[in-house]
């Protein structure tokens, strides 16, 4: 080869090797949480940039693998580049990916690690080209048109309200009280509209002694023309067998209940009516469910059921039922039912009854009740009761078994009682 043609060899080469961006070493080791080496691989990609030197990079991605955490890696600077251009580094350990990042590579002719390449904001252009911000919202496609489509914050915004859009598309918070219902329109009132009431099968306050006449009932009829009255299951004719004025139900001579009759009245009012009315037309199980058990040798709750004011009303039936069983062959025991404070129902039982069973049927006026009682057990006979109890009901009523036994060592239990209120 001619001196010429050497000469010429190695300026193609220089030039060729002068012609090579510059690069950047990325050295570092890593590690897993539980710090043993993270081995696997490191998928690094970029979109196509101008490097420092003017130099054009294409669009690429390469693989880089990791043994023993060791990464070592040459790659163009490309934090200074306009427009922003980032390395994305997905790392794959395991047969699956498991985490990724952006590189932003400054120029250095020493080795960087991966702390001083890695961003979690994009860099932003300027005097210093290293330096790195927050993006604008202008400058994300798309971001102030989706943001100008969500509602925003209005002046009557408050937590834990009921919200509401209001007339410039903004969140704001209904007014009003916590029992309010909201409307359609955003704005708040009472819930609904008052509906009416009914009195169902109301037994009218009076003396059924073959002289009165005049009864009373507990609540004023609403229309008037709703109210029905039965005498011994027939229906009255109002302004024939009788005339209704405000509450007062006045019985001409010829139709008035005599001793012995049962007079019942139906009828309906507005919810406004400061009387009482049934609120339970149909039967209603108030309590029910197994009792507890007792080894106790004084008296002591099996269970019990109180009863709520309002829900008990003249003319009413409660029911009571019950199953007892006693184990042991050590004692007798004794059981009763107290409506109130007072004693309805009261058995004493051996210790062959090893299972008791009643039935209790209270029948209320306004006096109290009348109650008629059936109880038996495995030996002792069949027996019935009947009798009074004078408790206050409409403001409550608690009704509770008890049971003691005769001596220690058996136990008496209530398999399950059931309270039912018949209107």
């Amino acid at each position: 080869m001619t001196f010429s043609r050497m000469l010429w060899a190695t300026l193609l080469m220089v030039s060729a090797a002068s012609a090579q961006p510059p690069l950047t070493t990325i050295q570092d080791v890593l590690y897993k949480a539980d710090g043993t080496p993270f081995n696997g691989i490191v998928t690094i990609s970029w979109t196509s940039f101008e490097a420092s030197d003017l130099s054009e990079i294409a669009g690429q991605t390469i693989t880089v693998r990791v043994t023993d955490g060791n990464l070592r890696v040459q790659l163009v600077p490309n934090s200074a580049v306009s427009p922003i251009v980032f390395y994305t580094a997905v790392y794959n350990s395991d047969g699956r990916i498991q985490f990724s990042e952006s590189w932003a590579v400054p120029s250095s002719v020493f080795p960087v690690r991966i702390r001083d390449v890695r961003v979690t904001l994009p860099v932003v252009s300027g005097a210093d080209t290293n330096a790195q911000g927050p993006v604008t919202e202008s400058n994300v496609i798309g971001l102030l048109a989706d943001l100008a489509a969500r509602a925003t914050k209005g002046p009557a915004y408050a937590a834990g309200r009921v919200a509401l859009v209001n007339t410039l598309g903004s969140m704001d918070s209904v007014a009003g009280n916590p029992t309010d219902c909201v409307h359609v329109d955003g704005s708040s009132g009472a819930c609904g509209t008052p509906q009416p009431g009914f009195a169902d099968a109301e037994v009218p306050v009076g003396a059924i002694n073959s002289s009165n006449v005049t009864f009373t009932l507990s609540a004023l009829p609403n229309p008037t023309s709703s109210l029905e009255v039965y005498r011994n299951g027939l229906l009255m004719h109002a302004g024939v067998d009788y005339l209704l004025s405000g509450q007062v139900i006045t019985f001409v001579t010829a139709s008035a209940p005599v001793t012995g009759d049962s007079l019942l009245a139906t009828y309906r009012l507005s919810s406004s009516s400061s009387g009482s009315l049934l609120l339970y037309p149909n039967p209603q199980v108030l309590c029910g469910g197994p009792g507890t058990t007792v080894t106790a040798t004084s008296f002591a709750s099996l269970g019990s059921c109180t009863i709520p004011a309002g829900t008990l009303q003249p003319g009413n039936r409660v029911a009571i039922q019950f199953d007892l069983q006693h184990q042991g062959v050590a004692s007798g025991y004794t059981f009763q039912v107290q409506w109130g404070g007072t004693t309805v129902l009261s058995r004493v039982g051996t210790t062959a009854d090893v299972q008791m069973t009643g039935r209790l049927d209270a029948g209320l006026d306004p006096a109290g009740a009348q109650v008629s009682t059936q109880s038996w057990a495995t030996t002792l006979p069949f027996s019935t009761t009947i009798g009074n109890a004078t408790d206050a009901y409409t403001g409550g009523l608690t009704i509770n078994l008890q049971g003691e036994l005769a001596l220690a060592g058996d136990t008496l239990t209530l398999r399950n009682f059931s309270v039912v209120q018949l209107p």
